[in-house]
């Protein structure tokens, strides 16, 4: 009888090892993958006394966040674990040590209730202090723990009050920590040093900067801030643009970033096989004070300097960031082998730019340049654009040849009518 046990319990025990060998995804729980956790947002709103003034669309700065704001809550998706903390929003008073405290949690960082989120912000108004430092300090707090992805999107009118906590500083030593946590700025109206100090802060951290005039650039912005948050972007790849094609570095499809200095030109190499349409993209940061009229512009050449097709942007107003893009369709070869059809043509970026800057402004380190290049499966109809060497322009040769010949044949006529009616008379 026990002999019978024995057997029957290891005909199950090696029944269930070759269960498990079969099927080991549904072994156990924990083998199986463990869900995304949901990004984080901390929305941090200077409600200092300065946000009173009147310069954005004719209402007050802080009328405008709150509209701006009020649209973002609207637009948050629905996987977002969106929290909003003020600073100077509670203290009016003159104590520098009571108005650098003063920075709260309006609405925890969790899943968004809209109503309650946008009457919490309906009760905001114009009251004390800037404490940035404080600030930024408590909003990393706010998205502590977990392994998600997070972001703090500050917006502000004004530099920090509350030295000698540099905000700065701050921002770095939460990179340093490794968090993997963003600071993007956002400066309503900026001057110069607020825009420095708004610039040191994202860049600590590997955000942006963004200066505001408009309460749609503001709403438009957060919005973007936030849906990256919930869709991260690859991480731009640091680069260096050559003097010349000839030597340039050969780049793949990715997101790049580069740094020009004032009216440079900077060459990269894509190969683009028949088939392909080359799509890039070029974005430079006025990250200092410039001169008006300026130029951006994005070039595909041949390597033998042939234009292929170019994009440009202009500008003669303060701008902080300038961008441009051009497409380069390939057409498959036909009649050809299928090699023929694999071999990748060499296609030349420039990268240029015609900014200029008072002598006061330093010139290095350059500019920041973020380039962005993909190869997609390019349109059915696809021309070769490089075409007699003349790039996308022989479109605009021919058409004017054309015009020319109409024009001198119906001028021709004309003189030979006057001529005739001449004579008789």
């Amino acid at each position: 009888m026990i002999t019978r046990k024995r057997l029957a319990a290891r005909a199950c025990g090696l029944l269930a090892a070759l269960a498990v060998g079969l099927f080991p995804a549904s072994a156990t729980a924990a083998d199986g993958p463990t869900a995304k956790e949901p990004p984080k947002v901390d929305l941090v709103l200077d409600v200092s006394g300065s946000m009173r003034a009147n310069d954005i669309d004719g209402q007050s700065r802080m009328a405008a966040a709150k509209q701006a704001f009020n649209e973002v809550i609207d637009a948050v998706p629905d996987e977002v674990r969106l929290g909003i903390r003020t600073l100077g929003a509670t203290y009016p008073g003159e104590d520098k040590a009571l108005g650098c405290k003063d920075t709260k949690q309006l609405y925890p960082v969790g899943p968004l209730n809209r109503t309650e989120a946008k009457t919490a912000v309906a009760t905001l108004a114009p009251t004390g202090w800037t404490p940035i430092g404080p600030a930024l300090l408590g909003a990393a707090q706010d998205l502590d723990g977990g392994n998600a992805t997070k972001r703090i999107v500050l917006i502000t009118d004004g530099e920090d009050t509350c030295a000698p906590l540099d905000p700065c500083e701050v921002a770095r030593d939460i990179a340093a920590k490794g968090i993997h946590l963003v600071i993007d700025t956002l400066g309503l109206v900026p001057d110069a040093k607020t825009r420095a100090q708004l610039t040191c802060i994202a860049e600590a951290t590997g955000g942006t900067y963004t200066s505001v005039q408009h309460t749609a650039e503001l709403s438009g912005r957060v919005k973007q801030l936030v849906d990256r948050a919930a869709d991260p972007v690859v991480n731009p790849v640091a680069t260096e643009g050559a003097k010349q094609c000839e030597g340039a570095p050969q780049l793949k499809p990715g997101l790049y970033s580069d740094r020009e200095t004032f009216g440079e030109h900077r060459w990269y190499r894509v190969d683009v096989r028949p088939g392909q349409e080359l799509r890039a993209s070029v974005s430079i940061a006025a990250d200092r004070a410039v001169n008006n009229d300026y130029g951006l512009l994005l070039r595909a050449t041949t390597v033998h300097g042939r234009e292929i097709v170019r994009g440009s942007e202009a500008g003669d107003g303060r701008t902080d960031v300038l961008s441009t893009g051009l497409r380069y369709p390939k057409a498959e070869i036909d009649g050809e082998d299928e090699a023929a059809n694999e071999a990748a043509e060499t296609v030349c970026v420039q990268v240029s730019n015609s900014f200029s800057a008072p002598a006061s402004v330093k010139t290095i380190p350059g500019m920041p340049v973020e380039l962005t290049i993909e190869l997609v499966d390019g349109p059915d109809d696809a021309s070769d654009a490089a075409a007699f060497g003349l790039g996308r322009g022989w479109w605009l040769l021919a058409a004017l040849a054309l015009i020319g010949l109409a024009a001198g044949v119906v001028w021709g006529w004309i003189s030979r009518w006057r001529i005739s009616v001449w004579r008789t008379n």
